[in-house]
Formats: C-alpha cells, structure tokens, sequence
C-alpha cells in the first residue's frame, strides 16, 4: 500500500493506492498532468479506477519511486499466486 498526503506538510492522510490496483507505472512523456508544478519530473501510477499523477523532487528519485512502485505491485501478485 502506497500512502499519500496533499503535500509534503500534511498530516492528515489524502488516499491509499493499494498494490494490487497498480496496472501500470510510466512517466508522463505525453505531459497529461498539465497542472503539474514540475512535468518534467511527473510519472503516472495507473490503477483499475483512476490514473495518479506523481512529482518526484529529481530524475534519479522518480526514477527510484517508479521501480518501487512496479516492484511492489509485482511482488504483491507473486506473493498472493
């Protein structure tokens, strides 16, 4: 489970995205997160009911968060097999 806030501030939990809801991880080459403050940096987290959008502080973290991100859903779906 992938926990998230409003921003890095908050306290107060924003939503969950669960592994197992995860079908794809992909950076917004395409920029469909036009209201991203940085799209350079922005990926995607596409589960079964919506696409999140994600702001990494650099190339090397979103890189970092992507393959957590797969690895996670990846070894969610081995384990329940």
């Amino acid at each position: 489970t992938l926990s998230y806030y409003a921003d890095k501030h908050e306290v107060k939990l924003k939503g969950v995205i669960y592994f197992q809801a995860t079908e794809e991880v992909y950076y917004d080459h395409l920029k469909n997160a036009h209201k991203s403050p940085n799209p350079s940096l922005t990926f995607s987290v596409k589960t079964h009911d919506r696409v999140y959008y994600m702001v990494a502080p650099s190339s090397e973290a979103m890189r970092i968060w992507m393959d957590v991100i797969v690895t996670g859903a990846e070894g969610y779906t081995q384990f329940m097999v």
